[in-house]
């Protein structure tokens, strides 16, 4: 079993490998070691009622196709059922998920008559966002209003759906010939949530061209300056990378490089590499400073990166067309054909 992923089990002979990922009663075996595989698919058919469905090409919900640049995962048949489901698969589409520096708030607009929808809706989104991370902080910023939903927020919602329209098609591609390196984004988004103040921590990791893990969630406590904001966000970034460190320690891919870890703020930044007490942040909490032990022991290093060259921008707010269509395809985010 692996330490990182308790449903993963990698066995490792002579070179070649043989991995199996469990959900609940469906699995999915892969590897090089073709003589491993087959013994393992007959042990389990002897203990349990099997039945093989040939190579991956839907797993709950994905759909995974073998291209001649590498494999593309994308959700377009749960994407075409979602608009269907919702009456909005003749909807007008349009080109961004979130209005540029939209502003929701809690207690503005008439309360809806059928708050049960909206949470049926936001909930499929959600899951609509394991392959499709352009919609993540749309549906993040929706989500914290399924207590007391309100007009505005199901326009907005709505929004989204347009959006998926637009995009039906789209997934992730993660070529076969680029180098299998870990590179990490983080950024935040300032006392971004005009309820309570509190900032938003995003991050993005992408593993060769594509991405393979984001996050877009609103901090626990409020931030005091966006120093902090983006120290915090940072922080949680670094343990996210450990995990994917080891993750790929169990998988034996090569982890002998640090991470490296782009911000665009250079106070950030400084603060993760100089240990020495500092009298504006000695409030922040000290798991906080988990980063700062990462980056002397240099397995984190961090880097200055330019905002218009920071992909992790397109978790943190509403962003004109042309600079999310920009970060869209700096997460291999791209149609279905040209995969």
């Amino acid at each position: 079993m692996a330490h990182a992923y308790s449903s993963l089990f990698v066995k490792v002979k002579e070179a070649k490998i043989a991995v199996v990922l469990v959900y609940v009663d469906d699995l999915i075996i892969t590897g090089d070691d073709k003589t491993e595989i087959f013994q393992t698919k007959e042990n389990l058919s002897v203990r349990f009622q099997m039945k093989e469905l040939g190579e991956l090409k839907h797993f709950l919900g994905l759909e995974i196709d073998r291209t001649k640049e590498g494999l593309f995962l994308c959700q377009q048949k749960y994407a075409r059922d979602l608009l269907q489901r919702f009456g909005m698969l003749e909807c007008k589409p349009i080109s961004t998920p979130m209005e540029t520096n939209a502003k929701l708030c809690a207690h503005e607009g008439h309360d809806l008559q059928d708050g049960a929808m909206y949470r049926q809706l936001v909930g499929s989104l959600i899951y609509l966002t394991l392959t499709r991370p352009d919609t993540s902080y749309a549906v993040g910023v929706a989500s914290r209003y399924m207590q007391h939903p309100k007009k505005p927020h199901l326009e907005a919602v709505r929004r989204m759906l347009r959006y998926v329209k637009d995009t039906i098609n789209y997934g992730l591609l993660y070529k076969k010939d680029d180098e299998v390196k870990i590179v990490g984004y983080c950024d935040a988004n300032y006392a971004g949530d005009h309820d309570t103040r509190r900032s938003t921590t995003v991050y993005v990791f992408k593993l060769g061209s594509g991405a393979i893990s984001w996050c877009s969630k609103r901090q626990p406590t409020v931030s005091l300056s966006t120093t902090e904001a983006e120290y915090r966000a940072a922080a949680m970034t670094a343990q996210e990378s450990m995990w994917l460190m080891q993750l790929m320690k169990d998988l034996h891919q090569s982890t002998d490089n640090a991470i490296l870890l782009y911000c665009d703020n250079q106070s950030a930044i400084r603060l993760a590499e100089n240990p020495v007490f500092h009298a504006r942040t000695k409030h922040v909490e000290v798991h906080y400073h988990f980063l700062r032990e990462k980056v002397l022991q240099e397995e984190i290093e961090m880097q200055q990166i330019n905002t218009d060259d920071q992909v992790a921008n397109i978790f943190t707010k509403g962003l004109s067309t042309i600079k999310f269509s920009k970060f869209r395809t700096q997460l291999n985010l791209v149609k279905r054909e040209e995969a």
